[in-house]
């Protein structure tokens, strides 16, 4: 088993903390996890994740053994909007998690194209057969999967050329003036804090093109286009501007709007198929929450 030791300096703290900046490859629930499961030593004592750190404590984390997660085809609800031999694409339902976990090991979009589609590309690794690409569980809208290992490199390769298209619909915090935008600033891990991305120095190139469709009272619903996709992208370039999603329990404001998360759907997909070269253009119209939401915010105008 692998383990991680640290002898405390000047650091202060719970130890959760302490152990969640001085480890970055691991984040702070992770590292609670395994406090609570007492895989966690200081001065070869087992302690829990309030525990203080004391100037020359030596700590010990023996990392346990990931466990081997299994991969089950589950009959779920699935929207598939287009199937070939090569290629699936599929309107994704909001709350549903796109591959298993340790915290989501069953019910995900895997699970059910697993028992849905026969054929999976093989290239990411056994958790994640068919995905080229993801969106976060409460993000909505359209996902390509590949079938096979030929559609899965092209697919990947053309997110790599920034070739396929991809368009997001969003209802944001505040009333944006301008018609147009484009936000060109690099994003990472957050350093303050392991769960979030932000805009850092030395972050991955990140650019995201929006267009304002409608504005309210206190929100305004947007189109977005993305060129590149990283973790998060619409989430943190919105808040970095000071108009952060609608709904987002993580960089918005909590509890605006009814709903079940960002107000964000993957309305709009495009690529060219990996075998014919064809121009395919998928959309889907947002959910009904999303809709019914508008509908209350042009009533209250």
């Amino acid at each position: 088993m692998e383990t991680l030791e640290l002898t405390i300096q000047d650091q202060k703290g719970r130890i959760d903390k302490v152990l969640a900046d001085n480890f970055a490859d691991y984040s702070r629930s992770q590292i609670q996890n395994w406090l609570s499961e007492g895989f966690v030593f200081v001065n070869d004592a087992p302690v829990k994740a309030n525990y203080k750190v004391k100037k020359n404590d030596e700590i010990v984390v023996t990392i346990p053994e990931p466990v081997e997660l299994e991969l089950i085809a589950q009959d779920l609800p699935l929207d598939i909007v287009y199937e070939d031999e090569d290629v699936a694409v599929i309107n994704k339902a909001q709350g549903m998690v796109v591959h298993p976990s340790a915290g989501h090991p069953s019910g995900t979009l895997v699970n059910a194209i697993m028992y849905h589609i026969k054929d999976l590309s093989s290239i990411n690794d056994v958790i994640r057969p068919g995905i080229v690409h993801r969106i976060d569980k409460d993000t909505s809208g359209l996902l390509m999967i590949a079938k096979n290992d030929f559609a899965h490199e092209s697919l990947a390769q053309q997110l790599r050329d920034h070739s396929s298209t991809r368009k997001y619909i969003a209802l944001v915090h505040g009333v944006i003036p301008h018609d147009l935008g484009k936000i060109e600033a690099p994003i990472g891990r957050s350093k303050s804090d392991r769960k979030k991305q932000a805009v850092i120095e030395g972050g991955k190139d990140a650019i995201t093109h929006f267009q304002v469709l409608e504005r309210f009272d206190d929100f305004t619903l947007l189109e977005l286009e993305l060129e590149t996709g990283r973790t998060h992208q619409i989430r943190v370039h919105m808040a970095y501007i000071g108009y952060p999603l609608a709904g987002d329990p993580l960089y918005g404001p909590k509890k605006t709007l009814e709903g079940n998360g960002q107000f964000l759907h993957a309305k709009v997909l495009g690529f060219k198929h990996p075998r014919t070269n064809e121009e395919m253009m998928f959309e889907v119209p947002i959910p009904k929450l999303f809709e019914d939401t508008l509908e209350k915010l042009r009533n209250a105008q």
